[in-house]
């Protein structure tokens, strides 16, 4: 659970960190907002940051996410198998589509970022034509991340397979909706003190 918990420790971090493009991108939009229809003052470089802000963020928080088991996933059918064939069936497929997704984002966004470098490229789109390269090389620093993270899962998946239970991940941040029901749980529980 060391090597887990310390991969899953680097994943928050890095997520944590690039949390705050949020911050960033909601005062820049606030900005332009502001100065485009109070002003008429409309700048060149707020849609070329906000851009790149967000791309930041979706890339540099996916490890994030799977260490907190947030990505999207339709587990209609899978949320109903015993423990045993889930961690089986999660390790089966970390192999056959995970790893090599993440292996060909980090291969190929290392020949992306370091064309981008080579040619101090900057975006054809933007008024300001502000530089690209330096956002381009978080392409394969999040395949890399992601990698790191999708081996600490399958350690998970093995300790799963051979308990039965599923073992803990490092708390952050809940959704509203599940600290509501945590909250309504513990009211039940107060009240009703041999009711599970």
């Amino acid at each position: 659970m060391k090597f887990v918990h310390a991969i899953e420790g680097l994943s928050l971090w890095v997520g944590r960190a690039f949390g705050w493009c949020i911050l960033i991108l909601t005062l820049s939009v606030s900005y332009e907002v502001f100065v485009r229809y109070v002003l008429n003052a409309p700048t060149v470089w707020a849609f070329d940051m906000m851009i790149q802000m967000y791309g930041a963020l979706f890339l540099m928080c996916g490890a994030y996410a799977l260490a907190q088991d947030t990505h999207v996933r339709a587990d209609v059918i899978y949320r109903l198998l015993p423990i045993r064939v889930q961690a089986g069936l999660d390790f089966l497929l970390y192999f056959l589509f995970f790893f090599p997704g993440v292996t060909a984002l980090a291969w190929y966004g290392y020949e992306i970022a370091s064309d981008s470098w080579r040619w101090k490229e900057v975006s054809f789109n933007s008024p300001a034509s502000i530089q690209v390269y330096f956002f381009k090389s978080l392409i394969p620093v999040a395949g890399v991340l992601l990698m790191i993270q999708g081996l600490a899962e399958l350690v998970r998946c093995g300790m799963a397979f051979r308990t039965g239970q599923w073992p803990e991940r490092l708390a952050d941040v809940k959704e509203t909706e599940d600290l509501l029901s945590e909250a309504d749980l513990a009211e039940i529980r107060a009240i009703h003190p041999g009711k599970q």
